[in-house]
């Protein structure tokens, strides 16, 4: 269950990256799990959590979204 912090659209981000990642074979809780700390890492990265962060945490996670999105890319690519 997401918790009551995240707004509409982070629950239905959190609700697709699970179905996804379900579509591909991977058990609920471990679904759950990826797609609590992708949300919650986006938060991060957007300045929506409740407590601020030192910018060089918000930086570091902007890089990490980055860099993930490019994986994905090359490994789509490469197959």
């Amino acid at each position: 269950m997401p918790p009551r912090a995240w707004t509409a659209k982070r629950e239905r981000q959190y609700d697709h990256i699970k179905s996804n990642l379900e579509k591909r074979g991977r058990p609920e809780e471990t679904a759950e799990r990826i797609a609590a700390a992708t949300v919650n890492q986006t938060r991060t990265a957007k300045g929506e959590t409740k407590e601020p962060k030192p910018p060089s945490e918000r930086a570091r996670a902007k890089r990490d979204m980055s860099a993930a999105g490019r994986k994905g890319a090359k490994a789509r690519q490469s197959r």
